[in-house]
């Protein structure tokens, strides 16, 4: 009589059928925990022992399976997976029985509690009665196969190569889209943050829902990879519970999409899954999975394992909006620096130089005082009075703007402003031309029909200057020499409603603009002058 031919375990289809029937135990021990559990606060101990019995033989038989299905104990003792698919034949049919006759008492209690439960319970055990023959038979390879099982081809030097054909993939199964927000809060209010379960199976998404709503959670639902992200997209979850083993779009594929998502990558990941080796592991925490939860699950664990997510997810907000609190003061303190100081000068202060002088051979200044405001400000309110100055330098201040000018400071109604500072340009005294005639409009405008109308008085030097940074506490960008002496000189002995400038930003200007010629007697500190008032632009 020959031999029986010699067999082998296939890894991978090992840990298939571990994974496959991993899942309808844990079903099984999962259900049979929470109804234990409603059952004590319910009240009704009279069904417990039996529980109690359905759960102890769950948790033997899946004992005996994790011992049983692994290649090495295969390959040393293959008459093991005949031991343990008798036992499960055992099991499955004495759990589909007892589930049964528990479905028949809890129908004479009150209000028939558990019902659904226990119908899974019993269709748990009877798809593991079902499937657990075939996916033990398959197992294991013949180690000289029979050619009618393998496909053919060639290495091109005459040997021929044997290789086993691909197992086709499981469709899913038609109308299984489930996403609805499935939280019984009737159990216990939903407290402690929402949930998207991810899984395939249907008894898997209902268990993993029963459980963690008791625990307070909200959970969301869905069947697909595709599916989770569309969700992902439109909603806002906590955390996410993440299958591996999906058709069409598996946990790994799911993960990476979440992590290349900038609105995703932080949200926290459990990858939950009856696949148990050690790769599957490495793989999901190398692609940004949180932690790693095996089928069937211990619901303290799985409690413990959500708890630290969600925990280290609020330390996570927490973080960013701290970060985002402080990017905020620095976007404040910035913009009240460069209210202050030139964009150019405060980054100098921000990069270490504690003290600021610069010369410069060319600038403009302008210095505009307000004529008859200070009889207006006699016979309006405080309020009323500082309303029309901001309004009227707020206007300044956008007219210079759009001149690339610096404002320097505001003394009462006084305003002053330079050209080519701090950084030089050939054309800061045109630039400064065109903001005082645009000032004179402006304020003419602002003023028109007050029974006391404001009139502004402008006046123009241009030379070199000294320019820097004083004050510690309160930083202050303010320009000494002769040439703002002049310029404020040509604003003090100039004409109300006029632009005055000196003999050097006439000579600047001149071919542009049309002046008329002024003399200047008796000028405080500068004797007699000549001056000209900016009268208009040449036509070009």
């Amino acid at each position: 009589m020959p031999n029986p031919p010699a067999i082998r375990p296939i890894p991978k289809l090992v840990s298939v059928a571990r994974h496959d029937m991993r899942n309808p135990l844990g079903e099984i021990l999962g259900f049979a925990d929470i109804l234990a559990e409603e059952a004590g606060e319910l009240g009704y101990l009279a069904i417990s022992p039996d529980l109690a019995a359905l759960r102890q033989n769950a948790a033997a038989i899946l004992k005996q399976l994790n011992q049983t299905l692994t290649v090495e104990h295969l390959a040393a003792n293959p008459g093991a997976a005949d031991e343990l698919g008798q036992a499960l034949q055992r099991f499955s049919q004495e759990a589909a029985e007892a589930a049964t006759a528990l479905h028949a008492r809890c129908t004479q209690l009150e209000g028939q509690p558990f019902l659904d439960d226990l119908t899974r319970i019993r269709k748990s055990a009877n798809e593991l009665g079902e499937h657990a023959p075939k996916l033990l038979a398959a197992m294991f390879e013949v180690v000289a196969p029979e050619f009618a099982d393998l496909e053919q081809t060639h290495d091109g030097g005459g040997t021929t190569i044997f290789f086993r054909k691909p197992a086709a993939a499981v469709a899913p199964a038609p109308g299984s889209e489930d996403t609805t927000f499935l939280t019984r809060t009737e159990v216990r209010p939903p407290v402690a943050g929402t949930i998207l379960v991810v899984d395939d199976l249907e008894s898997n998404r209902a268990l993993l829902t029963r459980r963690l709503s008791r625990e307070g959670f909200t959970v969301a639902l869905a069947e697909s990879g595709r599916r989770a992200l569309d969700m992902l997209g439109r909603h806002t979850f906590d955390l996410v519970l993440l299958d591996i083993m999906m058709p069409e779009m598996d946990g790994h594929q799911v993960l990476t999409a979440m992590k290349a998502d900038f609105a995703l990558r932080h949200l926290p990941v459990i990858m939950i899954s009856g696949l148990d080796d050690v790769d599957t592991l490495v793989r999901c925490i190398e692609g940004g999975a949180d932690d790693y939860l095996t089928k069937p699950f211990d619901p303290v664990l799985l409690r413990a394992r959500i708890t630290a997510c969600l925990e280290k997810k609020r330390l996570r907000d927490q973080e960013r909006e701290l970060l985002q609190q402080v990017r905020e003061a620095q976007e404040k303190s910035e913009a009240l620096l460069l209210n202050i100081l030139p964009r150019s000068i405060a980054d100098r202060l921000k990069a270490g130089e504690s003290t600021i002088v610069d010369t410069l051979p060319a600038v403009t200044v302008l210095f505009a005082d307000l004529v008859g405001f200070t009889e207006l400000s006699a016979r309006i309110t405080g309020t009323e009075m500082v309303r029309l100055l901001d309004e009227l330098f707020t206007t300044f201040d956008l007219l210079a703007q759009e001149q690339g000018l610096e404002k320097i400071k505001t003394i009462g109604d006084a305003y002053m402003v330079v050209g080519g500072l701090p950084d030089p340009r050939p054309d800061h005294a045109h630039a400064i031309a065109e903001l005082a005639l645009n000032m004179i409009v402006a304020v003419e405008q602002q003023f028109a029909g007050k029974e006391l109308p404001v009139r502004v008085r402008l006046g123009i030097n241009s030379g070199p200057v000294v320019a820097g940074v004083i004050g510690r506490n309160k930083f202050s960008y303010d320009l000494w020499g002769d040439t703002v002496n002049t310029a404020s000189r040509m604003e003090s002995h100039g004409v109300v409603g006029a632009i005055q400038v000196s003999a050097a930003t006439h000579q600047l200007l001149e071919r542009d603009y049309t002046f008329t010629r002024r003399e200047l007697t008796q000028v405080k500190g500068k004797g007699d002058l000549t001056a000209w008032l900016l009268t208009g632009r040449r036509p070009r």
